[in-house]
């Protein structure tokens, strides 16, 4: 792999990995490499080993990642909550950086002594490595047998790279750059994307809302909720990896921009309604964004300043109905609309009669109480709820939850 042109990373938008960081100098190196994923739209997980959180802490990885580090084989909480066999397989690819010797050679034996290597015996996803050690080390026959055993079995590889070690030697096994190892993932992307067969949404509009939207009181002051996108722009992502056109209309979000998608910023609900009323004709609108019901009637235009005289009196307004709006019956309305509901108690029967009432096909239904996280959190556990009855999903991450819509809504397409 090493050599290779830089691979087109729109095809990382959306993907999940799953990091291994072993225990190595060159672990630095997976900080700024969970960083160059992440802005290519990568959901990261990592696995920390016991050696390699003596080279980085996991609070730094956790910090960039945005999750749960996972770090023990026998903890009951992550056991009970993710389990080594889930978060093996709740990834398209392992990527193991550093790979050490020890590392290495464990996986070619089929240990499973810690959860770094359980999980990757478990795993029946493709595997990553790039490995790093000293170069005696990398030239040891053992290390090249355990090498070429691994890559006969399938596992690909970056690197190592010529380069002075820390030990101050020079030679090949220092680990692949953090872009090299960006351009590799990219390329095992790029070589399962060729080979994935027809899109299925192929000739379809999609449009999806996400996001929150920031109602102004004042030039300084709004009001917003909790929403990071993180749902929504997973879904953009899905149906364009289904051959969509897909238009994205976004509130205020970290969230990096889609790959492949047309992204209109926005910030409040009015501008939003008139963005999606402005990609209409689609085939079909996922309104996935959390809208404020209600702004401020009269916005100031200056700042509200405390006078002394108590709190100023705040009249509300509703906002539009951007879901209701598309889903009322005309000419211009999608096949399929798609809503969400994100309540915090009676799920189901809130969010059944919310697509009554808002007139839309499915609503998607999830539980945003505090404490479950789902707000800025990586995992959703929904509930798809159309008119023939509902179908309840396990906890996934959002990227998961998002393929699964995306696939089920390529299904109805071909149905019909």
């Amino acid at each position: 792999m090493p050599g290779q042109a830089n691979p087109d990373h729109a095809v990382l938008s959306g993907r999940r990995v799953l990091l291994v960081i072993a225990g190595g100098i060159a672990a630095y190196k997976s900080l700024d490499l969970i960083r160059r994923l992440r802005e290519r739209g990568v959901t990261v997980r990592a696995v920390l080993t016991e050696a390699g959180a003596r080279f980085v802490t996991p609070l730094s990885v956790q910090a960039l990642t945005e999750g749960t580090v996972y770090q023990d084989l026998w903890s009951l909480t992550d056991e009970s909550e993710m389990g080594h066999i889930r978060l093996s397989r709740e990834a398209d690819l392992v990527v193991v950086a550093p790979a050490t010797a020890n590392l290495l050679a464990r996986m070619a034996a089929g240990m499973a002594d810690d959860l770094a290597a359980t999980v990757l015996l478990a795993t029946d996803k493709p595997v990553l490595v790039a490995p790093a050690m000293n170069v005696r080390m990398w030239q040891h026959a053992a290390t090249r047998a355990n090498m070429a055993l691994l890559e006969s079995r399938g596992v690909r590889r970056v690197g190592p790279n010529d380069g002075v070690m820390a030990c101050n030697e020079y030679g090949p096994g220092r680990m692949a750059e953090p872009m090299e190892i960006v351009d590799a993932v990219a390329a095992f992307f790029a070589e399962q994307a060729e080979g994935e067969g027809p899109q299925p949404l192929a000739g379809r509009h999609a449009l999806v809302t996400s996001g929150p939207t920031h109602e102004p009181i004042d030039p300084v002051r709004y009001i917003a909720n909790r929403s990071s996108g993180k749902q929504g722009h997973a879904i953009a992502a899905a149906l364009a990896r289904l051959g969509a056109a897909v238009t994205l209309v976004s509130g205020p979000t970290r969230q990096p921009d889609p790959a492949g998608c047309r992204v209109v910023h926005v910030e409040t609900a009015r501008e939003m309604l008139a963005a999606c009323e402005a990609a209409l004709p689609a085939d079909v609108a996922v309104c996935a964004a959390a809208v404020a019901d209600w702004r401020v009637a009269a916005e100031a235009d200056r700042k509200l300043k405390k006078d002394g005289s108590g709190p100023p009196a705040l009249a509300l307004t509703e906002n539009p109905d951007i879901l209701a709006t598309l889903s009322q019956a005309g000419p211009r309305r999608p096949a399929l609309v798609v809503g969400f509901a994100a309540e915090t108690g009676d799920v189901l029967a809130y969010a059944a009669a919310k697509r009554a009432r808002k007139g839309c096909d499915w609503i998607v239904a999830n539980d945003v109480s505090p404490g479950t996280g789902t707000f800025g959190g990586s995992d959703n556990t929904v509930h798809l709820i159309r008119a023939d009855g509902s179908d309840s999903w396990p906890t996934m991450s959002k990227e998961a939850v998002a393929a699964r819509l995306a696939e089920a809504i390529a299904g109805q397409f071909e149905r019909r």
